[in-house]
């Protein structure tokens, strides 16, 4: 009995080692030869297709303040943002990051896997902006001159109008609960998961 014990226990430490295509190869995301934000850091392009754009999608976000829910657009109207988004969230990508940026009354941004506003993949998401009037509880991708951030995403906190004209930020989704949350996050809070459904 113990060697059959042990033989198994020797097969499970083989099993968990090997890197030529056995489990621990197997438990990379789509289109990921290593851990997560590494491989985003090394895409230059969006991520792999994982959404059904004929469902809707809703993200809810575990924090250290507790959570909120964000309802996303129709991916019809920004397939590549709502998929982006999914993407990261279910393979863990946004485990452990903080909120880097809160600006009173404005935004709570978070995203970022080097914490400084700085960071994230190195492919920058397509122009998918759609209408709307930015008010408080509105999800929307970070932009620079250079396009439109990856990963970094932010929540309005007050209501944004002026934002439907000064650039390219992805609308993607609105807060449907936990407004309240938000509303206590500080600069440093971290988000310990995101939990994606998908009706």
């Amino acid at each position: 009995m113990k060697r059959i014990i042990a033989t198994t226990l020797l097969s499970l430490a083989v099993a968990a080692c090997d890197s030529g295509g056995g489990p621990a190869a197997s438990s990379f995301a789509a289109g990921c030869d290593n851990e997560i934000v590494t491989c985003m850091e090394q895409r230059t392009t969006p991520p792999p297709n994982v959404i059904d754009t004929s469902k809707k999608y809703t993200a809810t976000v575990h924090t250290s303040r507790g959570d909120f829910v964000i309802s996303f657009v129709d991916p019809k109207i920004a397939p590549q943002t709502v998929n982006n988004f999914v993407y990261l969230a279910q393979n863990h990508f946004y485990d452990g990051l903080t909120f880097h940026r809160v600006v009173p009354g404005f935004v709570v941004q978070g995203g970022d896997p080097l914490g400084n506003g700085t960071g994230g993949p190195a492919y920058k998401l397509p122009d998918e902006s759609n209408p709307s009037k930015w008010p408080r509880g509105t999800a929307g991708m970070a932009s620079s001159a250079a396009g439109v951030s990856g990963s970094q995403f932010f929540i309005t906190i007050g209501d944004a109008p002026f934002l439907e004209t000064s650039g390219v930020y992805n609308h993607f989704g609105q807060v449907t609960s936990g407004m309240d949350v938000l509303d206590k996050i500080q600069a440093g809070d971290t988000m310990s998961s995101i939990d994606i459904t998908a009706s």
